[in-house]
């Protein structure tokens, strides 16, 4: 076993954990934060998405030891007391369908809109590469992202 620390959500938690275990399945079964799905396991999907000292990563391909002292933000720390203007945008644009792939998207459109927060719509589909959808076909997914950078969420 191996002793973590990481900050969840502004939470600190501090855990002995298997050197193998995937952040995804410490994130869920750990800390309870299961609005990050498991998808595929292999990283092709994206769903995992969560940020990693501000920074995207599939937690299907992070080891939990990797993330010792990391501050880690999931789906739900995105919420404030309120939808994340992204979250919002994906609500109005009818950007979900089944909601599987919907954290991942977010998150990594979190991490986009910090790093260009006015992108194009090819930029938008680009900074979403990596990340499946098998239900929309994308579009609402481009609208939301970009209607969440009219309404400031990358600033």
């Amino acid at each position: 076993m191996a002793k973590i620390t990481v900050t969840v959500d502004g939470v600190t938690y501090s855990d002995d954990v298997e050197p193998r275990l995937l952040l995804v399945h410490y994130l869920r079964e750990q800390v309870g934060k299961t609005g990050t799905p498991i998808g595929c396991d292999t990283s092709n999907c994206g769903a995992c998405t969560v940020h990693m000292n501000g920074v995207s990563v599939k937690s299907c391909s992070v080891l939990a030891v990797q993330a010792e002292g990391a501050e880690i933000t999931t789906i739900e720390g995105m919420a404030d007391g309120q939808w994340h203007p992204l979250q919002q945008a994906f609500h109005a644009e009818h950007a979900v369908q089944c909601g599987y792939c919907t954290p991942g998207m977010i998150m990594a459109a979190a991490d986009l809109l910090r790093n260009n927060p006015h992108p194009s719509d090819q930029e938008i589909r680009a900074g979403l590469e990596g990340n499946l959808c098998r239900c929309t076909g994308y579009e609402n997914i481009v609208r939301a992202v970009r209607r969440a950078a009219e309404a400031g969420a990358g600033s």
